[in-house]
């Protein structure tokens, strides 16, 4: 009787020190815009955008703290965040659309995957739990637009060109076809 009791609370302590070892170990290198997941599941490396040049993206060990398969954002106008894993108030790793900016710093101070790694990120998480680690210094960000002589910055966007859409119907709809700008 007294074995029996033994053997399972041994079991039952290999079992947990088993399943404590199952945790999604993601790791984010903000020198090159890069995730590198460890899981039950395999290895994997994905692109990431960071913060971009005047936001952060904080470095440190970091336990998720909530998950959300559609977060929008009410500090950034509603933006979506698909597959959103919360790790330090309201710092995310999150999906994005805007997968043409991966690999460089682009975000608010989030962690951007494309929505298909992010999926299988959050399915990991949800399913063993996970452990975040950031390190890294962001690369310098190139500037764009300079100001001219009085002031204005010297950048166009998408329509400024006669007969194409303004900026603004650009902005309402990003993949309208402008003709032979793209």
């Amino acid at each position: 009787m007294r074995i029996s009791f033994i053997l399972s609370i041994l079991l039952i302590f290999l079992a947990s020190a088993g399943a404590a070892n199952a945790t999604a170990r993601i790791h984010i290198n903000l020198s090159t815009q890069t995730m590198h997941v460890e899981s039950s599941s395999g290895s994997y490396s994905w692109p990431v955008s960071t913060a971009r040049s005047g936001y952060y993206t904080p470095r440190g060990s970091f336990a998720p703290t909530g998950l959300q398969r559609m977060h929008y954002s009410r500090k950034y106008h509603m933006s979506p965040m698909p597959h959103s894993i919360f790790f330090r108030g309201g710092y995310a790793i999150h999906g994005s659309y805007a997968t043409g900016m991966l690999g460089r710093p682009a975000s608010h101070g989030c962690v951007r995957l494309s929505p298909g790694h992010a999926a299988a990120l959050y399915e990991m998480v949800q399913n063993e739990g996970g452990s975040i680690s950031i390190t890294g210094s962001p690369p310098a960000s190139p500037r764009y637009a300079s100001a001219g002589r009085r002031g204005h910055a010297l950048a166009y966007g998408p329509g400024e060109r006669r007969g194409h859409y303004g900026v603004r119907q650009w902005q309402a709809d990003p993949l309208s076809p402008f003709g032979d700008f793209f």
